[in-house]
């Protein structure tokens, strides 16, 4: 299953069509997000409430991910995988925009958050099985990028939609609320159509076995499938700590998605200039990740990664301080932004060069459950330290696990996929 294609122009194309449907379904998820926020505020909720819905989204995908990782390894194609997680968001922003209580909010939310995993378990899995080695910072780095653009569009188009205003109450808000939710469905289900144009990365993979089919060469293209226990890959140096790393990374930008809404609620800042912030953040992660593959030549990966966390986390934290004057804001949150798209590919990366090329859909698969657990523990605490804190004691909560998540790297011997480099002590 790890399988290189050929390398002419034309074998990448199965990388740009993943990315269309990636910016899409992420729009979707990023429009769908924080306007939920504003619907639970509209229905009475507060900053628990948002706390435990924001947990909600990663229940289902702490049980499903490790399954779907195999599943990702063991099947032939995965289009209709990423085809069948488009759905799932489509159908779950639905639902959010039918339901009138928090039950249900919170079962959509749940289905929103497995259409997301099946989407991106489908993704980073098809470039860890179909993108050489040497271009794996690259197609990470590319897919990531998407994913941001998603991030910066969606919060964008809510902003929009919700307008300027701050009333937060009344038919007229929640219409505007709900419309904006049933566009993030209709712009998900248009990525499930785009899977099915394009080449076919495994037909790329066929053409290249049968052209290297003969002796080293196929024992090359086809490696035995040995499953590696879960406890084993764990094992595996740096796999645990960029699991970490992944965990908290994705918790802030969660965090921030459903809280700084809030923040903007108590000083007055309408859901217009909410949006905007956020799209910020989104921006500086693409710029990020478009320039990777440059800085891992003039760094390590784990220079890199630390820098990640440390500095987003230290950036990130002083927004709810600076909210207004906006420009504050938007700097602190351009800073934050670009040196937190560094760690998410950087961490798919390292965990992929430390397992077998056999194991990486399920390395990757374990990276994602570590993820969701985040995305389930996280928010749960993040909204007991709003209670007394203010929503603004979530965020810093946020940006206190980064800084745990780079003090354990102390705990780390060595670590392959350091970009060529000896590993840091």
């Amino acid at each position: 299953m790890s399988t290189q294609p050929p390398s002419q122009p034309g074998s990448r194309l199965w990388l740009w069509v993943l990315m269309a449907a990636a910016v899409l379904t992420q729009t979707s998820l990023n429009l769908a997000r924080p306007v939920v926020s504003y619907k639970l505020l509209a229905l009475g909720g507060d900053a628990a409430v948002i706390g435990v819905v924001t947990a909600v989204y990663a229940v289902l995908p702490v049980v499903a991910a490790l399954w779907l990782g195999r599943v990702s390894d063991r099947i032939a194609s995965l289009k209709g995988m990423v085809a069948l997680g488009a759905v799932m968001l489509a159908v779950a922003a639905v639902g959010l925009a039918l339901a009138q209580d928090f039950l249900l909010i919170g079962i959509s939310m749940a289905l929103l958050g497995m259409g997301h995993l099946v989407f991106t378990i489908a993704g980073q899995s098809a470039i860890g099985r179909y993108a050489p080695l040497n271009q794996m910072d690259s197609g990470f780095g590319w897919f990531t990028a998407a994913f941001s653009l998603g991030q910066l569009l969606g919060p964008l188009l809510a902003g929009v939609l919700l307008g300027t205003g701050t009333e937060g109450v009344g038919p007229d808000w929640l219409g505007a609320i709900n419309l904006a939710l049933l566009l993030a469905a209709g712009i998900a289900l248009a990525g499930a159509p785009v899977m099915l144009i394009g080449a076919h990365p495994g037909a790329a993979r066929r053409r290249f076995r049968r052209k290297n089919d003969d002796g080293a060469g196929a024992a090359a293209v086809r490696p035995p499938m040995v499953k590696e226990p879960v406890l084993q890959i764990l094992r595996r140096p740096g796999v645990a700590w960029n699991m970490l790393a992944s965990l908290a990374l994705l918790s802030v930008i969660d965090i921030l998605v459903a809280f700084l809404p809030l923040v903007g609620e108590e000083l007055g800042v309408a859901p217009f200039w909410v949006g905007v912030l956020l799209a910020v953040r989104a921006c500086a992660s693409i710029i990020s990740r478009i320039l990777l593959p440059w800085l891992v030549h003039r760094w390590s990966r784990i220079q890199l990664l630390v820098a990640s966390l440390l500095g987003s986390g230290a950036a990130i934290a002083v927004t709810p301080f600076v909210l207004e004057p906006f420009w504050l804001a938007a700097v602190a949150l351009f800073v934050g932004g670009f040196l937190l798209g560094l760690g998410q590919p950087l961490t798919m990366t390292l965990i992929s060069h430390a397992v077998r090329p056999e194991s990486r859909g399920a390395a990757l698969a374990l990276r994602l459950l570590g993820n969701r657990v985040g995305q389930v523990v996280l928010p749960l605490a993040s909204g007991l330290v709003a209670a007394p804190l203010g929503p603004g004691g979530a965020i810093w909560f946020s940006c206190a696990v980064l800084g745990a998540a780079a003090a354990a790297r102390l705990t780390v011997r060595s670590e392959p996929g350091n970009g060529g480099r000896p590993s840091e002590r």
